[in-house]
């Protein structure tokens, strides 16, 4: 391997508590279980046995993989964590548990979800731009659903509210493969600075 590419053991993915409406959202995440897997690459993940977190788990034990859970405790006691995982960590709250999530990861991915995934995966790009996150930020847009959000950051990009350079810092892809791809050569954003004219 290049020695300026990363080496990439463990991925952090983020995805939604119910399985969405389409079948698609269930299918490509269970691909990215088994890809996982047959990579050798450990899941990390939010600990949830339900919706396409439970999906994943599942997906990723049944291939062979290895998956660390991370729940909050408050979650723990309504019995939503999934039973068999190779870790479960059980932690105090939510902010706990998203910043173990970066701290593990080589990576993150994101899959669909809902507004708690989508804040996942945007307060990890959010520090990787100020420098606390040196890890890549990429979204699995199965079908197409996160065009939109594609659309709102090159809207940010071009209104000068975040830089071009770091645009490209984020990465869309429906390709496991170039996501992979991505994180092996990426590099850390330029680190946010701030004029006081």
């Amino acid at each position: 391997m290049d020695a300026n590419m990363n080496t990439i053991k463990n991925i952090a993915v983020y995805c939604g508590a119910s399985e969405g409406k389409i079948p698609e959202f269930k299918q490509q995440t269970v691909a990215t279980g088994t890809w996982l897997a047959k990579q050798n690459i450990e899941l990390v993940y939010g600990g949830g046995g339900v919706g396409l977190m439970g999906v994943l788990a599942k997906a990723v034990l049944e291939s062979g993989g290895t998956v660390h859970g991370i729940i909050p405790q408050e979650l723990f006691k309504r019995e939503t964590a999934y039973k068999g995982l190779t870790q479960l960590e059980i932690v105090d709250n939510m902010s706990i548990r998203k910043a173990r999530m970066i701290e593990l990861a080589d990576g993150c991915i994101t899959l669909p979800g809902g507004p708690g995934t989508l804040e996942e995966a945007s307060e990890a790009f959010s520090w990787a731009l100020i420098g606390d996150n040196p890890t890549p930020v990429t979204f699995l847009n199965v079908n197409h659903y996160y065009d939109p959000l594609i659309t709102m950051f090159d809207e940010m990009a071009a209104n000068g509210f975040l830089s071009v350079n770091n645009r490209e810092k984020l990465f869309f892809s429906d390709s496991l493969d170039e996501i992979y791809n991505f994180m092996v050569n990426y590099s850390t954003p330029e680190v946010r600075t701030y004029s006081h004219d």
